[in-house]
C-alpha cells in the first residue's frame, strides 16, 4: 500500500494529480513537475498512483454474489455492441438495479469492486466498460485514459444510456433503476438523470460535473449529490446547478465531505478518505433502498 498518508502529501501535489487524472498532463510531466514542486514531491506523486490489487474489498469469488461479463446492444454508440460486468446477489431475484459508471479510464478493478459492493447489498449491479469497443480496459489507467479520450464522447454517453436501459429491462431486474458514478461517471450520472427522465428513480453522482442547467427540468429521479471539499473545478458548478434544481422542484440532497479530495471514495490511492468514503457509501446504499425498494 502507499507509504504516505493523505495528510503527508502536499495539496499542490493533489492539484497536480487532478490535472493528470483528467488528462491535462501525462504521467511523465506529472512526476517531473511534482519532483520540483516541493521536497519529497516525487515520492508524494508516486504514492498517489493507484494500487488496485491491494484495494479490493469484495472478492470476485465471494459466495454472496454471482458475477459475469456479458454484452449488450448499443445502437448509436461507439460500435453498436458493448461489454459490461453484471453482478447479482446469490439469490433468485428479481432485484432493484443499480448502474455503476466508471471514471475517465474504463472499467478498472476499483469500479468492478464497487459493483460487487452494490450486489452484496442486494442490488443487481451492472458496470458498462466504455472502452470495450476498443479492446476494453487495457490494464493500466494511463492507456485507459488515453483510449477513453480518443472516443466520440457523445457516442460513449449513448453507450451508457443503452447500458441503463439494458439493466432496467433485464430479467433479473425489478425495473426500478438507480445509477451512481465517479468523476466522469459522476458527470454521466447527472447526464443520465436528465436523459432518462422518469425511467430513472435515483441517482448518486460522486464529484461529477453538473447537468446542463437548461435541461434540469427533465430530471425526475431523486438525487443524492456527493462532493469533495477540495475540488474547486467541480464545486464551482454547484451554485448554478442547485439553483436549477430548486427552480424545477427536483428532489435532491447534497453532501460535501470536509477535508476530502476529488476521488476520495477510491480506496486505491491516498486521496481515499476512509471515514468520508464509508459514510458516503452508507448514504448511497440507504438512498437506493429508499427509492428502489429494499432488496429481499
Amino acid at each position: 500500500m502507499p507509504t504516505l498518508t493523505q495528510n503527508e502529501i502536499d495539496q499542490r501535489i493533489y492539484d497536480l494529480y487532478d490535472e493528470y487524472c483528467h488528462g491535462n498532463i501525462d504521467r511523465r510531466e506529472f512526476l517531473q513537475r511534482a519532483s520540483v514542486l516541493t521536497v519529497g514531491g516525487l515520492a508524494m506523486a508516486q504514492a498517489l498512483l493507484p494500487r488496485y490489487a491491494l484495494a479490493q474489498t469484495i472478492s470476485f469469488t465471494d459466495p454472496r454474489i454471482k458475477a459475469r461479463y456479458l454484452t449488450y446492444p448499443s445502437p448509436g454508440g461507439t460500435s453498436g455492441t458493448m461489454r459490461g460486468y453484471l453482478v447479482q446477489p446469490n439469490a433468485t431475484g428479481p432485484f432493484p438495479a443499480v448502474l455503476v459508471i466508471h471514471e475517465n479510464r474504463g472499467l478498472n478493478p476499483y469500479i468492478e469492486d464497487v459493483t460487487r459492493r452494490a450486489a452484496t447489498e442486494g442490488f443487481l449491479a451492472f458496470a458498462p466498460d466504455g472502452l470495450s469497443p476498443v479492446g476494453g480496459y487495457p490494464g493500466n489507467d494511463d492507456d485507459g485514459r488515453a483510449l477513453q479520450a480518443s472516443l466520440d464522447q457523445s457516442k460513449l454517453r449513448t453507450d451508457m444510456v443503452n447500458g441503463a436501459r439494458f439493466l432496467k429491462a433485464h430479467s433479473l431486474s425489478t425495473g426500478k433503476l438507480g445509477v451512481t458514478g465517479f468523476c466522469w461517471g459522476g458527470s454521466t450520472t447527472n447526464f443520465l438523470a436528465v436523459d432518462l427522465g422518469a425511467d430513472l428513480k435515483a441517482a448518486v453522482p460522486f464529484y461529477g460535473a453538473a447537468a446542463e442547467t437548461t435541461r434540469v427540468p427533465a430530471i425526475k429521479a431523486a438525487l443524492l449529490i456527493q462532493y469533495a471539499e477540495n475540488d474547486e473545478r467541480i464545486n464551482a458548478l454547484w451554485p448554478a446547478y442547485e439553483g436549477a434544481l430548486k427552480a424545477s422542484g427536483a428532489q435532491y440532497e447534497m453532501h460535501m465531505y470536509p477535508g476530502t479530495q476529488h476521488g476520495f471514495h477510491n480506496n486505491s490511492t491516498p486521496r481515499y478518505h476512509e471515514a468520508s468514503a464509508k459514510l458516503a457509501w452508507e448514504r448511497t446504499i440507504a438512498f437506493f433502498k429508499k427509492h428502489l425498494g429494499v432488496p429481499a
